[in-house]
């Protein structure tokens, strides 16, 4: 029990809800939640692997099925929902004597300590995806990459955005953050699909990755700006124009610093022997990187994603990627499953006259997501024969960055419940049409290598090994006795 009052001390959330409830109850209510959680995820994960869908979809759809839309496991206040529609607190109520009295203050601070785990977890997420990003492959791919990426942020940002307003009647900030969570572009579902199709090293595959790779970015300082912009609830142009000069100028400072850290990161980490050595001063500088985010009113994720990349280009990257997996593991599930649970998909049900809006913001949002994203290869110049159809198709899923704006959205209460389930509909079915759609723009190649030269790996030795194509080897005398 000393623990637990160490815990209430530090946290006055917790400790209010033991002025009628024992503190166990919450730490109870927490441990339920996160094995909801993570059953959700792992379900969910593994069965969207094994159709050929990212496993992020699965997370997604299985916080949706324990959520308010289902089956009511996993709810929250934010939403609308009280203690009285959380199973978990009437499983509490009949196993562990939780009495109705006290299950307002436990179902407050459950819910308070989840969305917590799942703050984490997204800022472990953008610095996860910082440390994956390499700049100079980044800086390699050209204008042409550039190009692709402006209009694939700026085309379905300004239609999404104007369009709401317009058509909708949807005010000023939720209006800009929908259409900011249309300019995100998943490059991991893309470069998946085109890794199977044999595409990831042709022209198309290069620009379709250096473009969702800059894409990414913008769409971290868009979400920046938009979720600064929600806090106050209101647009103020000098403010936008800060918020970018400061978006901006961060990240870039971040990088430009980042040779000067570099080393000494190292320096330190190679002088560290005990547990923890290299993940604990990457953490430590990730998180003072979000907390001078959030401090010049910036999101903390920003200064994650920066963090992630000046890590990026150490020696210690690949070490300190295989370290963060677990982690980010743990953490980054409930991030998306709290997402999924959040969505009431109900407000989409077209039986009920009042949801029919909800139905059409969230056509119109996956219209304008597709369009927007498929018009970015007709601006690619200079490759006559380039297949500017699939590049376009190539930029279509949201996926796991699409969800960080819902989430980020939700958690702000600036999005209605008909416009937070429209864009999570709009993340769901783009995500889902972008492989088949490239498996259709993509035709077969009619050669299983259209290179020269075939690289392999040795069965029994992993041996990197070069084989030629026979019509181009004239074996020697030599090669003859040797073999």
């Amino acid at each position: 029990m000393q623990f637990l009052d160490a815990v209430n001390f530090s946290f006055p959330l917790l400790a209010s809800a033991t002025k009628a409830a024992d503190s166990s109850m919450v730490v109870a209510a927490v441990l339920l939640s996160l094995v909801i959680i993570y059953l959700a995820s792992k379900v969910g994960g593994e069965l969207s692997n094994r159709v050929g869908l990212p496993p992020v979809l699965g997370e997604l759809l299985g916080g949706v099925v324990v959520g308010v839309s289902v089956l009511h496991l996993l709810v929250f206040p934010e939403g609308g929902a009280d203690s009285s529609s959380s199973l978990i607190m009437t499983f509490l109520q009949t196993t562990a004597g939780l009495s109705p009295e006290a299950t307002p203050e436990v179902f407050a601070a459950q819910s308070e300590v989840v969305s917590v785990l799942a703050e984490l977890g997204v800022i472990i997420l953008l610095f996860e995806i910082g440390l994956e990003s390499n700049l100079k492959d980044l800086m390699a791919v050209g204008t042409q990459a550039f190009v692709v990426a402006v209009v694939g942020v700026v085309a379905p940002f300004a239609a999404g955005t104007v369009g709401l307003m317009t058509l909708f009647g949807i005010s000023a900030v939720p209006a800009i953050f929908a259409g900011a969570a249309l300019t995100a572009t998943s490059i991991g579902i893309t470069s998946k699909v085109l890794s199977e199709l044999g595409r990831l090293n042709s022209k198309e595959g290069q620009i379709i990755i250096g473009a969702a790779v800059i894409d990414d970015v913008l769409g971290i300082i868009v979400l920046a700006v938009v979720a600064s912009l929600a806090k106050d609830g209101a647009v103020d142009v000098t403010k936008v124009i800060y918020l970018i000069i400061s978006a901006t100028g961060f990240l870039l400072g971040a990088i430009l610093l980042g040779n000067v850290f570099n080393k000494s990161f190292v320096a330190i980490a190679d002088q560290l022997k005990t547990r923890g050595e290299l993940v604990i001063p990457a953490f430590i500088f990730a998180f003072v990187m979000a907390y001078f985010a959030a401090a010049i009113h910036l999101e903390a994720i920003l200064g994650a994603f920066a963090a992630g990349l000046v890590l990026e280009e150490t020696d210690k990257r690949k070490e300190l990627q295989k370290q963060v997996i677990p982690i980010a593991d743990m953490l980054v599930p409930i991030f998306f499953v709290a997402v999924g649970a959040k969505t009431d998909l109900g407000v989409l049900n077209p039986g009920i006259p009042s949801n029919r809006e909800g139905l059409i913001m969230a056509t119109f949002l996956i219209t304008v997501a597709i369009i927007g994203k498929v018009i970015t290869g007709l601006t690619v110049f200079g490759q006559p024969g380039i297949n500017r159809l699939a590049i376009g198709v190539g930029m279509i899923p949201r996926g796991e960055v699409g969800l960080v704006f819902a989430g980020v959205g939700a958690a702000s209460g600036v999005l209605s419940k008909s416009l937070g389930a429209a864009i999570i509909m709009m993340v769901i079915l783009t995500t889902f049409l972008a492989p088949p759609l490239l498996r259709f723009v993509f035709p077969e190649p009619k050669t299983v290598a259209t290179d020269s030269e075939k690289l392999i790996l040795d069965a029994s030795s992993g041996t990197p090994l070069v084989i030629e194509p026979p019509q181009f080897v004239i074996p020697t005398s030599q090669d003859s006795q040797e073999s």
